[in-house]
């Protein structure tokens, strides 16, 4: 799955970038390095990556502000690490827009699964019945084949997570899921990490495609159980 994959690692230390390194260019990926987050912006704009594996803590700027700058333009898929242990700090960085998180010190291994899940969740999208998806007399529009989200007739840019999630109920409009199933269809069924991560997540996304994030109509609280679609 990671064959020719572009993978940019951003990270001040110089040693965990080249044991990151080294484990991505074993599974046959092209690894692009930044130290600072200005010359991760560059590289970023320069050789469009397939995947980030993101520091919080960089010199410069912050983890956060790299994340927001790219979600501005991208859906690229992005994990964050983060010497930060706090549930609180971990849930900042999924709101900045990134995708998963792994916590230092951490296991090659267990980062390689994370970017292998995160993957594979790019690859295997959830589609709903219909190639275009029209709520509340074309006040958000999802078009499957174009893997666009318009609001009001404007584009807005998801993460891969939101776009799973949002997939999700798309599918089924009249369920109403768990945490726990939201989390298999969106994050993976091999997720774990704080539950409530996916609340950050539906949060984000309501916060794009809500006219009113506080009176949600297209993701609705079903209390004691979870979320639904809503919209006509």
């Amino acid at each position: 799955m990671l064959e020719m994959k572009k993978v940019l690692v951003v990270d001040d230390e110089n040693k965990i970038v080249e044991v990151i390194k080294s484990y991505l260019e074993r599974e046959g990926c092209e690894v692009f390095e930044a130290f600072e987050g200005k010359q991760a912006l560059e590289t970023f704009e320069r050789v469009n990556p397939d995947l980030i594996v993101l520091d919080l803590m960089l010199p410069d700027v912050t983890g956060e502000d790299i994340c927001k700058t790219i979600r501005k333009k991208s859906r690229v898929p992005i994990i964050m690490l983060t010497a930060k242990i706090g549930e609180g700090s971990i849930i900042s960085g999924l709101h900045m827009g990134a995708d998963d998180y792994v916590t230092k010190p951490f296991s090659p291994r267990e980062l390689m699964a994370r970017i292998y899940a995160l993957l594979r969740r790019v690859n295997e999208e959830v589609v709903p019945l219909s190639d275009v998806i029209s709520l509340n007399n074309d006040d958000l529009i999802v078009d499957i084949l174009k893997r666009e989200v318009r609001k009001k007739g404007e584009n807005i840019n998801l993460t891969i997570t939101e776009y799973k999630v949002l997939m999700t109920l798309l599918k089924y409009p009249q369920k109403a899921f768990t945490r726990e199933e939201l989390i298999s269809a969106a994050l993976g069924e091999d997720y774990d990490g704080y539950d409530r991560v996916i609340d950050t997540h539906v949060k984000n996304l309501r916060q794009k495609i809500e006219t009113n994030p506080k009176e949600p109509e297209y993701i609705i609280t079903v209390h004691g159980t979870g979320y639904r679609l809503g919209g006509e």
